[in-house]
């Protein structure tokens, strides 16, 4: 047992982080590989056990596996996945001490200076390190010692545990142990410093000259003759707010009043953040210990307690008060950025009113059920537009088009006509129209890069007609395979 003034570090390093990850999800018998698509080469990015004694290696071909393994199962590898699993580890490690910061992407690093004796001593701490994590199905190696550097070394290279003398437990290290790219290890290497030992009995001068300060301060590093702090992550913000009643309540305009009170604060935070609310979920406590929630999804990041209040008294109007409330809980349960904009005097509240309108439609049919129509690149009539939902999308400009379009279109319909001249009289729809004044020709070709049914046929030449009944349609005429159709019709 070390004294606890010391300063003691642990490093956690899972050598085969994304491979386990996966194979709890999914547990697979034999060889296993994740794969990574690297320069337009599929290329292993992280091996089972199974897989390294078949002589497979991270880096190498996908192809090349199989050939010398043709029974590697395989899967895609999921890096963010990994990052975000890494995180939670992060999480569960503050268990042994609050200072815990991630190193690289496959490793931790803890402070345990005097929160070992809280885990019954630093043997007693480490060993429920191993047996947690090996129940979870991950492989760790673990290094302890004085320094961050050293605590490195010893689990990526020697796992083991550094007293108050850090050289002579990593002595025998090789050089790369330091922290060294390969570039500079393999340097080192031919002039014939391999191990760390080696490296600190080397004068200091020529090896400043000639690979420049960084191996000297990732040596002075690991046997602490410079400090290297751990800068632990902090917690996300929680965007949550609570208040207990001392008298139960049921009136509507009661709850509308604590949840005013729950808003302001929930939005100060918001505010302090720059961030808005996309979903809020508010949960009411009755005395009889039943729980009801309300919850509101709104059409535009917000953190203005006015314009957000007035939308939640449909849901509260709907809560079964019981014998009364004692506690609201309000929690942003999505958050968007919203960084601050300058105020401005002509800037009107037309957007506002109709983010407010989309979020109270929203609350009855449903926020997807509401979309609008935007502009799309393309010249091909039925390509022109997209179909979005208007909570998760911005208006956009008007359509650029050098020829006027129909405010309606419909699936093409034919009509009796010869020749590349619009009929002078034609039947549609159970009408008879006679032809006043047309427009034209607009020729329109099929995009070649994409598949489309309707326009496999080949171009079209596209008429403005103006009947003498007072329609105004839109038709097309197909040369390659001669016929007239009505394509849209005008306002």
């Amino acid at each position: 047992m070390f004294d606890g003034r010391q300063r003691r570090i642990v490093s956690l390093w899972f050598p085969r982080l994304a491979s386990d990850r996966a194979l709890r999800v999914r547990p697979v018998d034999g060889p296993f590989a994740l794969t990574l698509k690297q320069n337009n080469a599929n290329r292993i990015y992280c091996l089972n056990p199974g897989a390294l004694r078949q002589g497979l290696n991270p880096g190498m071909a996908y192809s090349d596996a199989r050939a010398f393994c043709p029974d590697l199962q395989s899967h895609p590898a999921d890096p963010l996945g990994d990052q975000r699993f890494l995180q939670a580890l992060r999480r569960w490690a503050t268990r042994y001490c609050p200072w815990v910061g991630l190193e690289g992407e496959d490793g931790l690093v803890l402070d345990v200076t005097g929160s070992a004796h809280l885990a019954g001593g630093e043997e007693a701490m480490l060993a429920d390190m191993r047996r947690r994590l090996a129940r979870a199905g991950l492989a760790v190696q673990i290094g302890v010692a004085p320094t961050r550097g050293a605590a490195w070394a010893l689990a990526h290279y020697g796992e083991g545990v550094a007293g108050e003398e850090t050289l002579k437990a990593i002595r025998a290290l090789p050089v790369a142990a330091l922290r060294l790219d390969e570039e500079t290890s393999v340097a080192l290497q031919r002039l014939g410093l391999r191990r760390i030992g080696e490296l600190a009995q080397t004068p200091r001068a020529p090896l400043t000259r000639r690979f420049g300060p960084d191996v000297l301060m990732r040596l002075d590093q690991a046997l602490g003759d410079q400090p290297e702090q751990i800068t632990p992550l902090a917690d996300p913000p929680h965007y949550g707010v609570r208040m207990t009643l001392p008298e139960p309540i049921g009136l509507l305009s009661d709850m509308m009043a604590g949840a005013e009170r729950l808003l302001v604060r929930l939005c100060d935070k918001l505010k302090t953040q720059e961030m808005g609310a996309r979903k809020l979920c508010m949960t009411l406590r009755r005395v009889d210990q039943d729980h009801q929630q309300v919850e509101l999804r709104l059409a535009r990041p917000l953190r203005d307690p006015h314009r957000i209040l007035p939308l939640f008294e449909r849901g509260l109007a709907e809560v079964d008060a019981g014998f009364g409330i004692d506690q609201f809980r309000l929690e942003a349960t999505q958050v968007e950025p919203l960084p601050v904009h300058q105020i401005s005097r002509a800037a009107g509240t037309g957007k506002d009113q109709l983010d407010d309108l989309i979020t109270r439609l929203g609350t009855r049919v449903g926020l997807e059920q509401i979309h609008r129509l935007l502009p799309a690149q393309s010249h091909i009539p039925e390509r022109s537009f997209l179909i979005s939902p208007a909570a998760y999308s911005d208006p956009a400009g008007g359509w650029s088009t050098q020829r006027p379009r129909p405010l309606q279109l419909f699936p093409p319909e034919p009509i009796a006509g010869s020749g590349t001249q619009p009929p002078r009289w034609f039947r549609w729809r159970r009408m008879s129209l006679t032809t006043g004044r047309t427009t034209g020709p607009e020729r329109i070709c099929p995009e070649w890069w994409l598949e489309d049914e309707n326009w496999r046929t080949g171009l079209r030449d596209y008429w403005r007609v103006e009947t003498r009944q007072g329609r105004r349609l839109w038709l097309f005429h197909t040369p390659q395979n001669p016929g007239w159709f009505v394509h849209g019709e005008f306002a």
